[in-house]
């Protein structure tokens, strides 16, 4: 799989369009720009921001009846990614006015983005020749014989230098954070996994192939199973079956960081989200994220998260 080249650093916003289709998918839409907005709450700055597109500036109409205002037209619109989303009733949109709206786009686009049959359009626009691509599976084998200077694969995203195809609404929710590990480190990603309560779904979302039941995944179900009692790095890789060296290998490799971080990471997560979203005192959130004293919690948050509590506090 290769990895696009982003123009921006990863403290600066990724600007995203998403091109929208009367038909597209309700499911589909919230899979995508949910967990760019989590990502964005969670990291207290501006990681992404989003605006709605169409061809024109009607407001357009999903598979559901949910109709949607866009912010802005296609031809008005550039960006570091856009995201083509068309879904249901998607051949009736590939006519030459998409078509010449993408190829003017792919210009002022870093990466252009097919999420579900978006790979459709991108494809008869000529902008997925000579790359990897896949497709919803139900269309992927029309796809393939549509067009054969395209390599079809039945996989749940493929990134093909600036190009990235998904192949439907749950794939979107893992492509977006695989993205997110990707520009913005695996620690915020697994924050955002467990806030939509996920740890993977065939393919992990904190990187690397795998599934629920890998090492990984097992031993940050296992932190977060005990966030309150912290168990020694030792005996989280003895109940998952690995050497201490070993895990840590492994989740370097995956997740860009060791248990102990990784741990650390998931502690002052919960301990952050209980600043801004409760009242309950820093001594209590102390002990509910495994420090012993307020003292200790406030230095492992300063570390982390440069603020303290209670200056968290006062601004939220």
């Amino acid at each position: 799989m290769i990895m696009p080249v982003w123009t921006k650093s990863p403290s600066a916003p990724q600007h995203v369009g998403v091109l929208l289709f009367d038909g597209f998918s309700n499911h589909c839409l919230a899979n995508t720009v949910e967990p760019l907005r989590a990502a964005n709450t969670l990291s207290g700055r501006t990681c992404y921001d989003w605006r709605f597109l169409s061809l024109d500036s009607g407001p357009v109409t999903s598979s559901s009846g949910l109709q949607v205002a866009p912010h802005d037209r296609l031809t008005d619109a550039q960006g570091d990614l856009l995201m083509v989303m068309p879904s249901y009733g998607f051949r009736a949109h590939g006519g030459w006015r998409t078509q010449a709206g993408l190829r003017a786009a792919a210009t002022r686009f870093d990466v252009l983005a097919g999420l579900d049959t978006g790979s459709w359009l991108l494809a008869q626009s000529g902008l997925l020749d000579g790359h990897r691509a896949t497709i919803h599976w139900e269309e992927l084998t029309a796809f393939t014989e549509r067009f054969p200077d395209i390599t079809a694969c039945r996989e749940r995203f493929v990134i093909d230098g600036n190009r990235i195809t998904c192949s439907g609404a749950m794939a979107a929710f893992d492509l977006v954070m695989h993205l997110i590990g990707q520009d913005q480190g695996q620690a915020l990603a697994l924050e955002v996994a467990q806030l939509f309560m996920t740890r993977g779904s065939g393919r992990s979302h904190f990187g690397g192939a795998g599934s629920a039941s890998s090492p990984v995944n097992r031993a940050i179900a296992l932190m977060q199973e005990n966030l309150e009692n912290p168990l020694p790095i030792p005996e989280i890789a003895r109940r998952v079956g690995r050497s201490q060296k070993m895990l840590e290998t492994r989740m370097q490799a995956d997740l860009g960081a060791g248990p102990a971080r990784i741990y650390r990471r998931l502690r002052l997560g919960l301990a952050r989200k209980l600043v801004a979203e409760t009242d309950l005192t820093i001594a209590e959130i102390a002990l509910r994220a495994g420090y012993e004293d307020p003292s200790a919690l406030t230095r492992a948050f300063r570390a982390e998260f440069s603020t303290t509590p209670r200056a968290l506090r006062r601004q939220a």
